[in-house]
């Protein structure tokens, strides 16, 4: 599912436009986490995406776009792997990457369930907003399944800070 164009029967396998793991000589920068049988894993999430942040110029920022970019990142990864947490069966994975345009956040599960935002949207009422949240913070978001594999993969893209 994507939030930009029309998803292919079955959704499975790499994104059309290439948007899957980066190639072994692109310059995308890539961090990966273990979440699998871990407790926390919403704050673990949020602190290794912030340490990747810092190591990549992000943080500290040095202005307020900057580290509106930055807070957004972090509350997207929050929204996605609670998703996993909720309604997936829990998270078997984080990983972030960048390159000078985009970051890419991916959260693999092994649920079975097709996450959308919740129309309507009520902003008034609790719970329900997460993939409104991504949908609206992000350029892009979509899922992507490996055929024979159990779970999915959740990625989302936000534009690097200028």
């Amino acid at each position: 599912m994507s939030t930009t164009r029309q998803p292919q029967p079955g959704d499975i396998g790499p994104e059309p436009d290439g948007a899957g793991p980066p190639s072994p000589t692109s310059d995308k920068r890539v961090r990966t986490l273990a979440l699998s049988g871990a407790s926390g894993v919403v704050p673990l999430a949020r602190d290794f995406t912030r340490q990747a942040l810092y190591d990549w110029g992000w943080l500290p920022a040095e202005t307020a776009d900057r580290r509106a970019a930055a807070e957004d990142v972090l509350l997207v990864v929050s929204e996605l792997v609670t998703n996993a947490c909720l309604h997936a069966e829990g998270p078997e994975a984080l990983l972030v990457s960048c390159d000078s345009k985009v970051l890419r956040l991916e959260v693999t599960d092994r649920g079975t369930g097709q996450p959308a935002p919740r129309t309507p949207h009520r902003a008034g009422r609790p719970g329900g907003h997460g993939m409104f949240i991504v949908q609206r913070l992000c350029l892009d978001w979509g899922v992507v399944r490996t055929p024979g594999a159990a779970g999915k993969t959740v990625w989302a893209e936000l534009a690097a800070p200028a």
